[in-house]
This record gives structure tokens, sequence and C-alpha cells, in this order.
């Protein structure tokens, strides 16, 4: 007998995807059918979103959401049992989830995020005949308005869980929307919504969910102490054993090496010479020059709590040292700027494509030597999973679930045969520069290089675990009715 499970999320991979949330949202719900819960999963409905469904059923209409009619579609899609709300006056816009085409956020983000998380706290509760979810579970600030509703409903519930992709986005409004929202003024105190005196979806969402978990064990440490836990670390002590880190997985389908359509030669741990023609590609691609010395790779929104400025600063002092770089991503016009002008200095050494491209990004890690992931704070990354899949060895900050993921590739682990990547700390430019002439010299062993990637290769980075973790929490709740 199944259990079923309503998933509230801003973005859903494969139908659109700003980062790793997207990706965490729809690859958990397969892995959970292995535990006997069927998930559905609300998502707006975008206009991207809307090209790519058909057939679809109205399963429920609200004659008012949040200024308009709305109706919520039931579509399969991408392997996905989809919940599509159609509300046009919110999401039928150009730009993307949350940004216009300009690059400004939608000034009515308040709204359009409330009306999923109105919409899904009815959904919970029987808005579409025969679907009564036993959990639902609202991804980030833009879902965790959920549990809110719920809780103020005064009807009986399902039990509901929040996920913290990353406590640096809570979704903070001024507090004169509040009277919009329809919740009622008891909601404006300090163990609802109220924030400092602002509205803070987040904040709200934490107090309300009766668990509460985010996407690595290290970063659920991190985050209640006062330097990360960015404002709500006193909030989130308070919820006790309520607050789980389980780290995420990935897709081994969409990410596999193996049969990868965006790649050019396929190859696996047991069969990995291919890899070296797709190394061979990757410089043509990005016009380097055909040598011996390794290519690092960078995937990643270019911004400061990636530390992509470290990797910047430190290009000329790496091309020195005999490295090639790959770059792709966009982010703060600096970074950019500084990753263009080295490109310029050195275009046969540095390759360079600003912007998003989710096939590209396959064939990077299937051609690079490393790729590095240098965060002053990462909740989890996927980066470095899609690494270790594809034997693109990472190179990673000490810091949340890239600790938890990576096993350095220290004397002991090198002879144990374990090691996965390389760990530096502090987040430094000096620090970078040194962990990379680590990973030099041990690529400079074919040997041990052969070896450190058959590790990496063989970590499971699937959400198997992962996924058991949230089945044995769901049973925990519905197990426990206590208020």
């Amino acid at each position: 007998m199944t259990t079923g499970v309503l998933s509230v999320a801003s973005e859903v991979f494969p139908l659109i995807k700003t980062g790793g949330l997207a990706d965490v949202a729809g690859a958990l719900p397969a892995s959970l059918a292995a535990h006997d819960f069927a998930v559905r999963t609300l998502m707006p409905g975008y206009p991207d979103v809307m090209r790519q469904i058909d057939n679809a059923d109205i399963a429920c209409r609200f004659d008012d959401l949040f200024g308009g009619p709305a109706r919520v579609l039931a579509a399969t899609a991408g392997g996905l049992d989809l919940l599509v709300l159609d509300a046009p006056h919110l999401f039928d816009r150009t730009g993307g989830p949350y940004v216009s085409s300009a690059g400004h956020d939608h000034a009515d983000n308040w709204a359009r995020f409330a009306a999923l998380a109105e919409a899904g706290a009815e959904i919970g509760q029987g808005a579409i005949p025969g679907f009564a979810p036993a959990i639902v579970h609202a991804h980030d600030w833009q879902a965790a308005l959920t549990p809110v509703y719920l809780a103020v409903s005064g009807k009986p519930r399902p039990r509901t869980v929040v996920t913290i992709h990353n406590l640096a986005f809570q979704g903070n409004f001024p507090y004169q929307i509040f009277p919009r929202l329809g919740l009622p003024p008891s909601a404006w105190s300090i163990e609802g919504v109220e924030y400092y005196g602002n509205v803070g979806y987040l904040k709200g969402g934490l107090h309300a969910a009766d668990a509460v978990t985010t996407v690595s064990p290290t970063y659920a440490e991190e985050i209640l102490t006062p330097g990360g836990g960015m404002g709500l670390d006193g909030l989130l002590r308070g919820r006790g054993e309520r607050l789980v880190g389980i780290v995420n997985g990935i897709d081994t389908e969409v990410w596999n090496p193996k049969t990868d359509p965006d790649i050019p030669h396929h190859y696996s741990a047991r069969s990995p010479k291919a890899r070296q023609r797709n190394k061979r590609a990757l410089e043509t691609e990005f016009g380097l020059a055909h040598e011996d010395g390794p290519i690092v790779a960078v995937v990643s929104r270019l911004t400061w709590q990636k530390g992509l400025d470290l990797v910047a600063d430190a290009c000329d002092d790496l091309v020195e040292r005999g490295v090639r770089m790959v770059v792709v991503g966009s982010g703060e016009p600096m970074i950019e700027g500084s990753f263009q002008a080295a490109h310029t200095r050195h275009p046969n050494k540095i390759g360079v494509r600003i912007g998003y491209d989710e096939a590209l990004s396959h064939r990077v890690q299937a051609g690079a030597d490393a790729i590095l992931v240098p965060s002053r704070f990462e909740p989890c990354g996927l980066t470095q999973l899609y690494g270790l899949r594809y034997g693109c060895i990472p190179v990673v900050a000490k810091v949340g679930g890239l600790a938890d993921t990576v096993i350095d590739a220290n004397h002991a682990a090198i002879t144990a045969g374990v090691a996965t990547g390389f760990i530096f700390a502090p987040p430094t430019r000096d620090d970078l520069i040194d962990a990379v002439d680590r990973m030099q010299r041990l690529y400079a062993d074919p040997a041990a290089w052969r070896q450190l990637q058959l590790s990496a290769m063989q970590s499971d980075v699937s959400w198997r675990s992962s996924a058991g973790h949230y089945a044995q929490l769901f049973r925990d709740l519905i197990g426990d009715q206590r208020p």
C-alpha cells in the first residue's frame, strides 16, 4: 500500500531549472516510490512548463487566487506525476521563474509564491477528489508558507516537512503585504511569519512545519551557529531533533557516462579509455591547446558565495602552473568580467561560456580532469556529485555537503584506496592554489590518478540511501500525531 505525498516546489527538473533545487525536486519522487510513497509534485505553470504538458486534466479550480482565477492541471511529464498551477496573472510572463527579462525580481513574487503555498495547502486538505496526502513536503522559501496555511486552517491536516536548500534565500517581504496573505492576525507573531518587522516566508514555515530537513549533515550543524544561521540559528536550534540533515543525491540515469546522450563518447569506471576522447573534444569546443596537462572546470553560478572570485583571481597562477581551465556559468558581473579578461589574456588556456547550458555541463564533466567548487558556504552542492559520477575529480572547500561527499586525497586515504577528491580550508585563493597543486602532483602519477578516478566513480551518489532517510522521516511523522 502506497502513501501519498504532495511535494511543493518552485522549479522541477527537467521542466524548468535555475539550480540544485530543481534537480532534487525532480529526482527524489522516483526514489521514494521504492519505499511505497507516491509523490505528486505541485509547481507553477510558467510558460516553459505549460509548453511541455499536454493531455492534462483539470484537477481543481480557484475562483480568486491572489488576484485572478486559477486552475490546477494534472499531467505527467519527465517521469513525474505533476500538478501544475495554471494562474496566468501570476506566472504567464517573460523572464525566469523569479526575475524579469531585465534581470530584476518580479515585484509580486510575494503573491506568486504565496499563491503556490495556498494552493498546496488546499490540495493537502482535499481540494483534489481522491487525493489525500499524508505528507506535504515544501521546498525552500517559495513553498514555505504551505505549512503555515495548513497550521492556521483549523482543519485536520497532513504532516508537514520544509526542506532548506539554501538558508541565504529566505523570502522576506515588507510588513505591508501581511493583510493580503489571507492569514489570521495571530500569524503576525514571533511564532508566525513576523520577522524583525517584516514577513518571513521561510521563517514562518520553519516554525509551522512538523519537521525541517536540510541537504547535508554538516550544513545542518553549520546553520545552528550565528555565523551560518543567517539570523535563524536560534529558531533552528529550537527545532532540536526535528531538524535533520539528509545529503542530496543525483539522478544516476540522467547523469550516467555509459548512456549520456549529451557527451560524444561513452565510458564507465570499468572501461574509462573513451574519457580521453571526451577531453580532446572539450579542448576543441573551448579552443584550448591540445596538451597533456590537466583541465580544471568551473560549472556554477559565478558568485561570491560560490567562491568563484577566488578562482578568477587565481587564473594567471594556475595557467603558469600548466593548468588549463573551462568556465561555464553566469552571475555577478565583476566575476564574469574577470573570467572573460582571463580568457583574453590566455585564449588557448582558458575557455569561458557565460550562461547556463545543461548539455554543455555534461560534456564538461565528461572531459575535464577536475571540477573546482571553492564555496564559502554550500548546503550540499550537486556539481561535485556529478564530478564523482563522471570521474571529474572534485577540488572542494571544506564546507557543508562538500565536506560530507568528498574524501580528501591525503596519504592515508590514498594508501587505503578510498580517496575521491581534494578538500581545502579555509576557502582562500592561496589554499585553493595549494589544493590544485596537490591535484597536479597526483595527476602526474597515472596509476594513482586512475585509482582516484575509479574510487570517485564508484561512490554512491544516487538517491538510494538518502531516499531511505526521507522515507523513515515520513513514516515517523505519520506515526506521530502529536501536535
